[in-house]
């Protein structure tokens, strides 16, 4: 299945012509850049949002303020919020760097960021790097200024990037934290697009400039280095996943530095997938016979939101060769999906697997594939440092791309170089014969980085968390360390690590098998009318008083006993995957005797209903044939004394599914 169309970001100002700016660098719309104090050099930390503010960007809160005081009343309160919230300064074109008449060049930004930090709290200043020979090879929306060609690169390299990095060396800035988001909607393309003339031709120059890049900025001690990684819809698969791995390894070890010039990553820039979808948490669900990542909107993959597709794509980074101090950022300046169209809670009356993910998913658009000024989105959570605590990989939540800027114009009489995936009226493909509306903004036609009123309002309108609320978290945290014990043949025994989300908890919610089935105060649950020697998959989510969902934990399975509570030589298996990076993850399986006597030996036996295969395991002996597997105790583990247990665990590989087995417990 063709998974190339599922991409995009947007620019964030109107390109313009080479060198066509005449401003002296340091002058922009606020006049000459300000007399800031020169801070001391800010240490080096990992993570560089932590303890820091950010930086509020006059340009945009000039146009947030004079929107807001054009609608008034109450919507015009609530969009005057919007402006006190840190947005990136999008570099997309060599005269961004010295500024117009509309936006400051980068050291009055710079000068503007020191001005507001306050006492010894650092302010992180998030730049964006945007300008790469044949930008946006896939599109035309946002089409930079240089050519795909030898010239164009040393352009790059000589007239954007290499002023860029002296303005932000100069030593007076020293004391910011500044945030490079690197070249959004570039690599992905050497992934998936290389079957368009325009991205074969575009990616060596994308490879070179984006190396030159973190060369010159990993120079700068007080610069972090961030690259874009799409989205879920793009890169979620397996077969987009692991060689998108392999090409930013292949990026970070072309550098002088190696892994150690990139910081993290970046996802969802400009774009509108979820963080979580709170009532789809398990992609292998079947229901009408068809897992749900089979359904039309998802095309098989597993990725639905934003936090599996970074804690996936981490994990995927990190077997690659990147440390595991890498940090990942999402952009949620667009994906908050609130509104009157956003579910409320699990429907899980449909019986086919389209239907049940049209009526559960809270990204409303009507194919994941559409991308430009999306009719019905709002504004996402608020930017905020380790949004999931300081044990995730997840680092912060950013608004890259400030909300109400365009993504870009349609062609017609006025616009005849745009992109007709922002035509209200037109449509797109998914690659496998279906056909779907744009579900652009209708009745107003805007260039990429321009001020787009209604965009504006429907984001307001649509954020979640709503605007007006105290905070701007998302909710509880997902709840970790959930493990179950099949008990008897009817009942089984749950308990989780609570969510450490700052807003507090005020339930959780337990699903078997993609259904909700309790909603409890506490950390522990036991299911009980089970039938014997039957598998069930369970998670669980977390919620604030406020109504907000977590992302569901982990799912782990059970099976309960066979029939006949006498049974002297009763065991039961418990399987938990304790890591999944895409193309393999390692599994736990625990085993307790339920009998009312002392086992000799066990044995777990199970069928995959992928490719799974087993590469090496510990504290069993393991045999695969075909898709059957059979584990047996060790001499020193087979002996056990009733209700105790033991366990043992596996490495394997996989690629595509990975739905957790039913396990079939011997003992004797």
């Amino acid at each position: 299945m063709p998974h190339t169309v599922l991409r995009r970001l947007r620019t964030a100002a109107a390109a313009a012509l080479l060198g066509a700016t005449g401003l002296l660098p340091g002058i922009g719309a606020a006049g000459p850049a300000l007399a800031a104090p020169v801070h001391a050099a800010a240490a080096r930390v990992a993570n560089p949002f932590a303890g820091a503010t950010g930086y509020l960007n006059p340009d945009f809160a000039a146009e947030v303020k004079a929107q807001a005081s054009a609608d008034g009343g109450t919507l015009g309160g609530l969009e005057s919020q919007v402006a006190a919230n840190p947005t990136a300064v999008w570099m997309d074109h060599i005269g961004a760097i010295a500024g117009d008449a509309t936006h400051l060049s980068l050291q009055a930004h710079l000068d503007h960021a020191l001005a507001q930090q306050q006492g010894t709290t650092p302010v992180v200043f998030q730049v964006v790097i945007y300008d790469l020979p044949g930008r946006d090879c896939a599109a035309i929306a946002s089409n930079g200024e240089l050519p795909s060609t030898a010239a164009g690169l040393t352009a790059y390299e000589t007239q954007y990037i290499d002023p860029i990095a002296a303005v932000l060396a100069n030593p007076k800035y020293a004391g910011l934290r500044v945030a490079a988001i690197i070249e959004p909607d570039s690599l992905p393309n050497a992934v998936t697009n290389q079957s368009k003339p325009t991205c074969a031709t575009a990616t060596p120059y994308y490879e070179s400039g984006i190396v030159y890049a973190l060369d010159k900025l990993h120079a700068i001690p007080n610069v972090y280095d961030y690259l874009d990684i799409g989205h879920a819809g793009w890169l979620g698969w397996s077969t987009n996943m692991v060689p998108a791995g392999r090409e930013y390894a292949k990026i970070a070890q072309a550098t002088t530095a190696g892994f150690a010039s990139v910081d993290g990553f970046v996802s969802d820039t400009a774009n509108t997938t979820p963080l979580t979808e709170p009532f789809l948490p398990d992609p292998d669900l079947t229901v009408g016979g068809q897992p749900l990542k089979s359904a039309n909107f998802y095309q098989d993959n597993p990725a639905f939101d934003e936090y599996h597709y970074d804690t996936a794509m981490y994990a995927t980074l990190v077997s690659d060769g990147f440390p595991d101090s890498i940090g990942m950022l999402v952009d949620t300046s667009r994906n908050g999906w609130g509104g009157p169209a956003r579910p409320t809670a699990l429907d899980p009356t449909p019986t086919t697997a389209d239907a049940y993910v049209a009526a559960n998913r809270v990204d409303r658009k009507p194919f994941r594939g559409d991308w430009c000024n999306i009719n019905g989105a709002g504004i996402g959570a608020r930017p905020q440092s380790q949004p999931y605590g300081a044990g995730s990989p997840i680092i912060a939540f950013l608004w890259v791309k400030p909300p109400g800027e365009s993504d870009g114009d349609y062609p017609d009489a006025a616009h005849p170089h745009g992109d007709p995936h922002c035509d209200p009226n037109g449509t797109q493909t998914d690659g496998n014969g279906n056909t779907y509306p744009t579900d652009s903004i209708p009745g107003v036609d805007i260039p990429a980085g321009q001020w787009f009123p209604a965009q504006f309002r429907q984001l307001v309108q649509n954020a979640y968390p709503a605007f007006g609320t105290s905070g701007g978290n998302t909710g509880p945290t997902a709840p970790t360390g959930l493990t179950v014990t099949a008990t008897t043949s009817s009942t089984t025994s749950l308990s989780w690590t609570a969510s450490t989300d700052p807003t507090g908890v005020s339930g959780y919610s337990v699903y078997r098998n993609g259904t909700k089935v309790a909603t409890v105060t506490g950390t522990t649950y036991t299911d009980s009318g089970l039938s014997p020697a039957t598998a069930y998959q369970y998670t669980v989510t977390a919620q604030d008083a406020a109504g907000n969902v977590s992302a569901a934990s982990a799912a782990v399975t059970a099976t309960t006993t066979a029939p006949g509570g006498g049974n002297d030589n009763g065991c039961s298996a418990t399987y938990t995957v304790a890591d999944d990076w895409g193309s393999g993850f390692t599994a736990n399986v625990t085993v307790a005797n339920t009998g009312t006597a002392a086992t000799k030996s066990w044995t777990v036996s199970w069928t995959w209903g992928g490719n799974q295969g087993i590469t090496n395991s510990w504290n069993a002996s393991t045999t695969q044939t075909g898709t059957a597997v059979t584990a047996a105790n060790q001499a020193y583990n087979g002996a056990l004394a009733p209700n105790t247990a033991t366990g043992f665990g596996f490495q394997a590989t996989y690629s595509g599914g990975n739905t957790a087995p039913s396990l079939t417990c011997t003992a004797s």
